[in-house]
């Protein structure tokens, strides 16, 4: 008796997703079978699950990003399954990863986070919130770039618990009308340090590691194994009489670039494509050692995996992740030796040709989180003129 109706609420439910039964017939059988089958508290929680599979929450960086996510990739996915993507933006990965700390049960109102970073994606392992994707049913991974994977797979003991989905770099902007092509290379990493240019630079003030990692650039060291962190905080002293404005955000990175009140500065490569494609005079510097850093596609435990793969599977498919790349101006993580990817992704900063990313760096996160805490401290004393 109980398998024929649990059989036949699964028929109902699918009737239900198909459009072949009204909401409200749905809910009255979900009543009926509900008390039939001696649940407690009523219909209710199975409600609940039956729409909980027909939706699912991604979080993003907002603006330009999540525009494209939806309007490419979102939008498509439900016209294509029915199923309901719940676009909403995080004002940053700690604000999140400390708002999805505080969630209970997992899995509810976060399910998918558009994070960036591999030190966020070890954090999120170590607290215990990843799970084990099925590459079986996301097919579309093997279009993607194999170090990416590689990356990851190396944090989740062999696993995946995102698939990388852009790439993307924090380089450094500077105004082609003030610093010359040749300058800007011949500085690489020091043209954040260049005295001429005393209150015409600006930074990120909101993340010790990208500064620490191009004052470890300027003093000759390697960002993800600093020997003398002694000379990186003295730079940064030194550096913070330079700088006109710690910026908070990629818009404010843009309108200062834009409007000249800055001629340099670290900057997000996605941002400095934007600025060029407005016409501004922005060139884009990628020196040895240039912070790189790929963004994914994080599920989070306690998430239905079959609409989350499905969803993954969808935005991976080269004509949506393609899209994407275009209305957010990062490259795609798809392989360009397996996909023919446009010109005008080709010329994005960050992009990569051969598809091997072979002198992009990323942040060793073992090595970034074990110091996170001191670090961060001491960088927001600094930046503070403390």
């Amino acid at each position: 008796m109980t398998k024929d109706l649990e059989k036949r609420l699964d028929n109902v439910y699918e009737s239900y997703k198909e459009g072949r039964i009204s909401r409200r017939d749905f809910v009255k059988f979900i009543g009926i079978s509900g008390a039939a089958l001696g649940l407690t508290g009523g219909p209710f929680g199975l409600v609940n699950k039956a729409f909980a599979s027909k939706s699912i929450t991604c979080h993003s960086w907002g603006g330009s990003t999540s525009e494209a996510l939806r309007k490419f990739a979102f939008d498509p996915f439900t016209k294509a399954t029915g199923i309901e993507v719940v676009d909403a933006a995080f004002a940053g990965m700690d604000a999140f990863l400390t708002q999805v700390k505080a969630s209970y049960p997992p899995g509810g109102e976060f399910n998918i986070a558009h994070l960036s970073a591999v030190y966020d994606y070890a954090r999120y392992k170590a607290l215990g919130f990843n799970v084990v994707l099925d590459e079986s049913k996301i097919p579309n991974l093997k279009n993607v770039m194999k170090k990416m994977i590689d990356t990851l797979k190396g944090i989740t003991d062999g696993n995946l618990s995102a698939v990388p989905f852009d790439l993307g770099q924090t380089g450094i902007a500077y105004n082609t009308d003030q610093i010359s092509k040749a300058k800007a290379e011949e500085l690489g990493a020091s043209l954040l340090y260049e005295k001429s240019l005393k209150g015409k630079l600006g930074s990120w003030g909101g993340d010790f590691r990208t500064n620490m990692w191009y004052a470890a650039l300027h003093t000759g060291q390697n960002p993800n194994n600093i020997k003398d962190v002694d000379a990186v905080w003295a730079v940064l002293k030194e550096q913070r009489e330079l700088i006109k404005k710690y910026w908070a955000s990629g818009s404010e990175l843009m309108s200062l670039l834009a409007n000249g009140d800055i001629y340099a500065t670290v900057a997000w490569s996605g941002r400095v494509a934007g600025l060029q494609k407005q016409g501004h005079p922005i060139g884009y510097l990628a020196p040895d050692g240039t912070y790189s850093w790929m963004e994914y596609m994080y599920v989070l435990k306690g998430t239905d995996l079959n609409i989350a793969q499905k969803l993954l599977n969808f935005m991976l498919e080269p004509e949506a992740a393609i899209a994407v790349a275009k209305g957010q101006s990062y490259p795609p993580s798809l392989d360009p030796t397996k996909v023919d990817i446009p010109e005008e992704v080709q010329k994005l900063p960050a992009f990569d040709p051969t598809g091997k990313l072979n002198g992009y760096q990323f942040a060793d996160p073992d090595y970034w989180n074990s110091h996170q805490l001191e670090w961060a401290e001491k960088w927001d004393r600094i930046r503070a003129g403390k």
